[in-house]
């Protein structure tokens, strides 16, 4: 869609009153944009139309039938996430969400830490309460939070094969992405720890709401939170350094008394695979979660 939307742009500048009209004819004859299964493509419809109405070509009813398709193909993604949020809230798993992953995205050919239509999905499913402006300044050596892309958490949680006996630890949590979807989508129980507490207060809030009680969240630092329980760690590079030094040799401790894994995305992959109690890829991409075990 990247190209299409270049092209779209230089277009739109060279033929101003034709280019919104030829998307909508475009748009408008695809019947297919209206199946609920067509979350990638409506997605990228969407993203045709911010861009055109934002270069603001095309006339008033133009842009009024643009804005009133907008509003058609946005209600059918919101009808979708409903369903598939009173489908958590009832009890019934997250089994709709977990076809999503496998019917429309392949996270072996989406590496990279962007995000897609599947993260649009996630966050239409979830609805984290807004965490406010009041975000506290980042200590030395704490990575600015970036949430997982929801297509590298279902990858994951694929790979893993989780069980009810496992207990997922996400060290730098951030809003709780990681731990709400294991707790959806499968028997395990999860725990995020993470440093800021408006970020702490949204993922309660939201576990709470959809009823997902395997999902708990601690206001805490890293460095001083009991590990005893993880049989699976993840970090998506939440710091460096000397943090993620003592972070490292805490959980090192843990894997003398029990077979444990390590999971992390990110710069601080090539950290970890260099650890001499850990089995994995020697070189894994950082561009994608690897997994590690312990020896």
């Amino acid at each position: 869609m990247a190209d299409r939307n270049i092209e779209l742009e230089l277009f739109a500048r060279s033929h101003p009153t034709t280019a919104l009209q030829g998307l909508l004819e475009q748009l408008e004859g695809d019947r297919a944009l209206l199946e609920p299964e067509a979350l990638p493509a409506r997605s990228r419809a969407l993203d045709g139309l911010e861009r055109a109405l934002g270069l603001d070509v095309g006339d008033d009813a133009e842009r009024a039938r643009a804005d009133a398709l907008r509003g058609r193909l946005e209600a059918l993604d919101r009808a979708l996430c409903d369903g598939l949020r009173e489908d958590l809230r009832r009890g019934g798993g997250g089994a709709g969400l977990l076809d999503w992953a496998a019917r429309c995205f392949i996270a072996e050919t989406e590496t990279g830490e962007h995000y897609d239509p599947l993260d649009e999905l996630v966050s239409g499913v979830l609805r984290l309460p807004a965490p406010g402006d009041e975000i506290g300044a980042l200590a030395e050596e704490m990575v600015f939070y970036q949430p997982t892309p929801a297509r590298h958490v279902f990858d994951l949680l694929r790979r893993l094969s989780l069980c009810a006996d496992d207990v997922v630890l996400d060290l730098g949590a951030g809003l709780g992405h990681v731990p709400l979807l294991v707790a959806a989508c499968t028997e395990a129980r999860a725990h995020g720890v993470e440093i800021e507490p408006a970020y702490v207060a949204s993922a309660q809030a939201c576990a709470a709401e959809l009823g997902l009680r395997r999902a708990t969240f601690a206001c805490a630092d890293a460095r001083a939170v009991d590990l005893g329980q993880a049989t699976v760690f993840y970090l998506y590079t939440p710091f460096t350094g000397a943090i993620l030094r003592q972070v490292l040799d805490a959980i090192a401790q843990q894997a003398r008394s029990r077979a444990i894994r390590v999971c992390t995305l990110g710069p601080c992959t090539a950290v970890v695979a260099a650890e001499p109690w850990l089995a994995g890829d020697a070189r894994p991409p950082s561009d994608r979660i690897a997994v590690f075990r312990s020896r």
